[in-house]
């Protein structure tokens, strides 16, 4: 049995629904970076998946892959930064509970 792209994108589907799922459903701050990740990873592996179906000899998709994973890591590092900030003003990193633009 051969590993098609059906099998990249039913994986890339179940892990962007696990990382859409905790996105909204968790409180805690790091924990919804986490399901950003992950979603990210998913839409990662459909690009690279599709590409490598569409046109085994373009690199596109990887290449698009690279910029997400940059993206990504800047997302990260600013987001922890925000997180951090909060904590060391609010004691929490429950998302509910910060509301810092309410007056």
């Amino acid at each position: 049995m051969a590993i098609t792209l059906n099998h990249y994108l039913v994986l890339s589907a179940a892990l962007f629904t696990i990382g859409l799922y905790g996105a909204l459903a968790k409180r805690n701050a790091v924990t919804i970076l986490m399901c950003l990740e992950l979603m990210f990873n998913a839409a990662n592996i459909a690009f690279v998946a599709l590409t490598r179906a569409v046109a085994p000899q373009v690199l596109t998709g990887q290449v698009f892959a690279l910029f997400v994973i940059t993206v990504a890591a800047a997302e990260v590092a600013v987001g922890l930064a925000i997180v951090l900030a909060v904590y060391r003003q609010r004691r929490t990193i429950d998302a509910t509970e910060i509301d810092l633009l309410k007056w």
